[in-house]
């Protein structure tokens, strides 16, 4: 009976943290963009494009407004630590067309995905690791 109490516990408490878990975060960016989503349109006569593999995330930050705007902000601190350069972002003050989380993806950030960010986050640490596609970075986004 009491084995049963402990399991019924261990659920209740265990179940919350897996399905967090399972939720994909707030703040991270796809790790690719899939060849099937890229096209090239009007490309010059008698030039067959081929894109061969997807894009793979190289960069990542918080820019001021819509991507069109190219609100690109610099920096507020850097650290590096156990193989990571982590990059400090203060959104304080105002931003009236908004906080936006922009990921660039290709060697050259060819191609950006942003999405709006919540108006309260206040910072974010962008946190890079040598990804394993070259070009590629893995990045922890912890925006709060």
């Amino acid at each position: 009976m009491q084995h049963q109490r402990w399991l019924t516990g261990a659920a209740c408490c265990l179940f919350p943290m897996l399905t967090q878990a399972a939720m994909p975060a707030a703040h991270a960016c796809p790790e690719s963009v899939p060849e099937a989503s890229i096209s090239l349109n009007a490309v010059p006569a008698g030039w067959t494009p081929y894109i061969g593999s997807p894009l793979y995330l190289s960069a990542a930050a918080p820019i001021d407004g819509a991507p069109a705007r190219r609100g690109q902000l610099v920096p507020s601190g850097e650290s590096t630590k156990q193989g990571g350069t982590t990059l400090s972002y203060r959104l304080e003050g105002p931003y009236p067309d908004g906080k936006w989380l922009q990921c660039s993806y290709g060697v050259h950030g060819e191609v950006t995905l942003s999405r709006r960010m919540d108006d309260s986050v206040s910072l974010c640490e962008f946190t890079y690791r040598k990804g394993r596609k070259a070009g590629q970075n893995e990045i922890d986004i912890d925006c709060r």
